[in-house]
């Protein structure tokens, strides 16, 4: 299991992530809502404005204060690192 740190020490399982979105359309705010609504909305923000938006395996929704390219970058797989 590879963690992700996705910002304020916050990790997520890199395993896990369906998918990397930004905070910015009105679809990624009703997947939001319904996240919400079913408990299974997590906030990492620690007050921050939301940027970025990561969907989990498991359905759960997580919220970021970094921006989607900063984690993209975190997630990245160096080169010298076997697959």
């Amino acid at each position: 299991m590879k963690l992700l740190n996705i910002g304020f020490n916050s990790m997520v399982s890199s395993d896990r992530i369906v998918a990397l979105l930004t905070y910015d359309s009105a679809p990624v705010r009703r997947i939001i809502g319904i996240a919400k609504d079913k408990g299974l909305s997590i906030d990492a923000t620690f007050g921050r404005r939301t940027r970025s938006v990561i969907i989990m395996d498991t359905g759960h929704v997580i919220l970021s204060g970094i921006s989607t390219d900063t984690i993209a970058a975190r997630a990245a797989i160096p080169k010298d690192e076997p697959l």
